[in-house]
C-alpha cells in the first residue's frame, strides 16, 4: 500500500478505516497498473495521468468517487458535481458490494473523460475511451 494512503486510512476512526482499507485493496487490485497518491488530500488512482477513482472521508460517510462514473450507466452510483463524476457513500464496510465495486472499477479503466487536460481546455471535457 502507498505509504501516504496508509497514513490517510490509519487516521480514520475504526469503522471508516475498515471501509478505506477495503476500498484501497480492491482499487489497487483491480487497477494494478494505476498510479496511486494523495491528491487534494484524498487517495486517488490515475491511469496515464488521468484521475479515475478515489475515496474521501466526509462528515457522515466515506465517499467512493469515479471521475467518469456518470458514463458507467449504473443505478447505484449518484451524480456528483457538474462534470462526469459519480459517487457511492458508505457508513460501514459491510455495505460495500464487491461485485458492484469490481464492475465499476472495470468501467473506470474502460470509460474515461480527459480530466488531465480540463484546465488547458478551459473546463471542456473530452471523452478518451
Amino acid at each position: 500500500m502507498n505509504e501516504e494512503i496508509k497514513a490517510y486510512n490509519d487516521s480514520q476512526n475504526t469503522e471508516d478505516k475498515e471501509i478505506c482499507n477495503l476500498l484501497e485493496f480492491e482499487i489497487s487490485t483491480m487497477l494494478a497498473e494505476a498510479e496511486s497518491k494523495i491528491w487534494h488530500r484524498h487517495p486517488v488512482w490515475f491511469l496515464d495521468g488521468n484521475p479515475v477513482a478515489g475515496y474521501s472521508k466526509l462528515k457522515d460517510s466515506v465517499r467512493l468517487l469515479f471521475w467518469s462514473g456518470q458514463s458507467f450507466d449504473e443505478e447505484k452510483l449518484q451524480n456528483e458535481g457538474s462534470f462526469k463524476a459519480a459517487e457511492m457513500r458508505y457508513t460501514s464496510a459491510s455495505q460495500v458490494d464487491k461485485e458492484d465495486l469490481k464492475r465499476w472499477l472495470k468501467k473506470a479503466r474502460e470509460i474515461q473523460w480527459d480530466y488531465k487536460n480540463i484546465v488547458k481546455r478551459k473546463g471542456v471535457l473530452l471523452r478518451l475511451k
